[in-house]
């Protein structure tokens, strides 16, 4: 029984994971240090101006054929460029989760280095450490518009890391865990989608959220902190073994049913 419920701590139910994946990606992209760039970046993957993606909604003859050859430029435009960043997010998460398959037989150590980094990039999302939320810039960038906009998320997911980094560890801890690549390759999708969905929504309904992009813009800071908080909660709780024994509670509560473990 022991061996089983090891097991099952250190695969842990798919479904929950899925779900801190993707809450990691929204708390990434509500963040003081990406949220206030959204509008440029859509710009940018998109080949529109500002002006065309804040524009009043077009009236009379034509207007319709317009709005959607509009919505369908920023639908391919945000799609390719969260398709970019998530290629990359993939490869790096499958890269972490074939590590620590290799280094299994160390996993409480594992546990515990992995904890301790989580908890050192939490403190760095709560301001408390200079530099942790800085990106690195990229001098030579593709084109603007939809042929550069897979290139262009491939970029914003390497150049971002020291502002993605906190949230990613977070979902790279969760796939090391296990080692399996099939799990890695879930929680990175989850995680991008978490923080590319709301781009693409943001890109569809411009002007009729600008007023909430606003208001989550200026109490931004509160979502990181929130978000420092919640990853050093899950540094201690990789340090300490809490992580698997939360795991081996909920499962032996609830019935995530078989097909929620990988």
């Amino acid at each position: 029984m022991g061996h089983e419920f090891a097991s099952i701590a250190g695969t842990g139910p798919l479904l929950l994971a899925i779900g801190v994946a993707a809450i990691a990606g929204l708390v990434s992209i509500l963040s003081p240090c990406v949220l206030p760039l959204v509008p440029g970046y859509l710009s940018y993957v998109t080949g529109l101006a500002g002006s065309d993606l804040d524009a009043e909604e077009p009236a009379g003859e034509g207007s319709v054929a317009v709005k959607t050859r509009v919505n369908g430029r920023v639908l391919a435009g945000t799609s390719l460029f969260v398709l970019g960043f998530s290629i990359v997010f993939t490869l790096l998460l499958t890269l972490v989760a074939n590590i620590g398959f290799a280094l299994k037989s160390h996993q409480d150590l594992l546990n515990v280095v992995l904890g301790v980094l989580v908890i050192v990039l939490g403190f760095g999302y709560l301001g408390w450490i200079p530099g942790l939320q800085r990106e690195v810039r990229i001098s030579r960038l593709p084109a603007a518009g939809l042929v550069g906009a897979p290139v262009f998320g491939a970029i914003f997911a390497l150049s971002w890391l020291p502002c993605t980094g906190p949230t990613l560890t977070v979902v790279a801890a969760l796939a090391t865990t296990s080692g399996q690549t099939s799990r890695a390759v879930t929680l990175s999708l989850a995680y991008s989608l978490g923080l590319g969905l709301p781009f693409v929504i943001f890109g569809l309904f411009f002007r009729r959220l600008l007023g909430v992009f606003r208001a989550i813009r200026r109490n931004s800071r509160w979502v990181t902190r929130i978000g420092g908080v919640l990853l050093i909660l899950v540094g201690v709780a990789l340090v300490t073994g809490g992580w698997n024994h939360f795991l081996v509670w909920l499962l032996t509560t609830f019935d995530f049913g078989q097909e929620t473990l990988l």
